[in-house]
């Protein structure tokens, strides 16, 4: 096997934000989560869960993996009391990273100060924090409208951009991907901003693909996972299949 899989799958797993969020989660599946992230390869970026699951992340997870929890989950709603009660139960179970849907179908509809009033409350409510923004890319569909939340996104503070929640027909595309890296290239906040592929992310081979665009787009420098970050449940078995020897799955992402 060549040493380009392998690096890919080790940045892939630096990166993983390793993902429980079935409607039937409860404290054992995240002791299995846990468990799962401190697996023989190496541990990911964070856990994704619940609010009312972070609590019991934060205390099983590996030493040095972060616990991030959704707001807003998974509808996107434009309620900023129900947005603010999710990120304040976030605050209080000492996770470190609120993943918030953004109201986009309030921006859809030309709503734009309602979708920027949502976050910008969330923003203030979760200092010290890492904020991102899923923008569900795959209903927004257009590249206007996908560039246009990026930018509000960009304006009111948000740490990352994200493609999806995973829970509609259309995850994280190349496509909406190149439009999300060029909004955060252009923007003043742009070289502190990261970028989230969730949806979808399967395989090594879709991880790589994302990997070169964001070197291509924002540097080599974006490459870790400060920057960088994929929203996964399945792909941290391809991981590890390769880093134990095996071969890499193909992607049918496109690329």
């Amino acid at each position: 096997m060549s040493d380009e899989p392998i690096a890919a799958a080790r940045l892939a797993l630096a990166c993983l934000d390793l993902t429980s969020l079935n409607d039937q989660d409860d404290e054992a599946a995240i002791d299995a989560l846990c468990a799962r992230a401190a697996g023989p390869a190496g541990a990911p970026a964070a856990l994704c869960v619940w609010p009312r699951l972070a609590a019991r992340a934060r205390a099983g997870a590996p030493a040095g993996v972060r616990v991030a929890a959704v707001a807003n989950f998974p509808d996107g709603a434009a309620d900023v009391d129900r947005a603010l009660a999710d990120t304040r139960a976030i605050v209080a179970a000492g996770a470190d990273e609120v993943d918030l849907v953004l109201p986009w179908r309030a921006l859809a509809a030309g709503d734009d100060a309602a979708a920027a009033a949502l976050v910008r409350a969330v923003r203030a409510a979760c200092p010290g924090r890492v904020l991102k923004l899923i923008i569900e890319s795959g209903e927004l569909r257009k590249p206007e409208l996908i560039g246009r939340a990026c930018r509000l996104g960009l304006d009111e503070g948000v740490d990352f951009l994200k493609t999806s929640t995973g829970k509609t027909a259309t995850g994280a595309t190349p496509e909406a991907a190149r439009t999300m890296l060029s909004a955060i290239a252009a923007h003043p906040r742009g070289a502190a901003v990261g970028f989230k592929a969730s949806g979808g992310i399967r395989t090594v081979a879709d991880a790589a693909g994302y990997i070169a665009l964001v070197r291509g787009m924002l540097g080599p420098q974006a490459l870790g996972p400060q920057r960088l970050r994929f929203g996964a449940s399945g792909l941290l078995a391809d991981i590890e299949r390769i880093l134990a020897g095996g071969t890499a799955a193909t992607s049918p992402s496109g690329y």
